[in-house]
């Protein structure tokens, strides 16, 4: 899972951010506003954490121009020395998904994280379902039409992404970096993955589900839609 803190208190953001590193996070840190729009607004995160007072644009202004101006869905949790109610309510009409007063344990924080990615994820589900393919995340079964599939690790990471995002296109730069952060093998690499995993689930299969948007990247869904 990768996260994005928000924070322009140095101490803090380093705490936050080896806190969260130790817990097996991918962890990325702005320390304004505008930074950290657009970073939220190019990049694909699970999960923002962000402070309201920044400068640049507040936490507010920022969450409200990812939702409405770069149409990003992205859970939001934000971080607060405002205790009022008014100053809550603003944070949820702007697109917050959860809200923790300052100070906070850190492990609280990671329960919030925990929480609001489940919900993001359907619910507390652990199954991942498109169309007639099933994806088990507590026993790692790939199913489809009641057939087990067989994945590799790697396999099952890129068909989780896919999944997970569907049915949006998700560029090759955002499925490099969620294989394999900054140490992409090479640039046939993911071509060379989603070949294999494209074998497996839909070549024995009369409906592909898993198509190429040619310049762009990659969808998991059922019907080409033009692509």
């Amino acid at each position: 899972m990768r996260i994005l803190l928000v924070e322009d208190n140095r101490d803090i953001l380093a705490n936050l951010a080896d806190y969260l590193s130790m817990k097996g996070y991918t962890v990325d840190c702005a320390q304004d506003g505008l930074s950290g729009l657009h970073l939220a607004a190019t990049e694909h995160y699970d999960l923002i954490v962000l402070d309201i007072m920044l400068p640049g644009i507040d936490g507010y202004t920022l969450c409200k121009r990812l939702r409405e101006d770069a149409r990003r869905d992205t859970p939001v949790i934000m971080l607060t020395a405002r205790d009022q109610l008014d100053d809550r309510l603003q944070g949820f009409r702007s697109g917050a998904d959860d809200y923790l007063l300052k100070p906070f344990a850190l492990s609280e924080l990671a329960a919030r994280i925990e929480a609001v990615l489940r919900r993001a994820q359907g619910g507390g589900r652990r199954t991942l379902q498109v169309a007639d393919l099933s994806y088990d995340l507590d026993t790692l079964e790939v199913t489809r039409q009641g057939r087990l599939l067989k994945l590799n690790p790697v396999g099952l990471k890129l068909l989780a992404v896919l999944m997970q995002k569907s049915p949006h296109v998700l560029r090759r730069e955002v499925l490099e970096e969620a294989l394999w952060g900054d140490d992409c093998p090479d640039s046939d690499s993911l071509r060379s993955h989603v070949h294999q995993l494209r074998q497996v689930i839909d070549k024995p299969f009369e409906k592909p589900l898993l198509h190429t948007v040619h310049g762009v990247g990659y969808r998991l869904a059922e019907g080409r839609d033009g692509v």
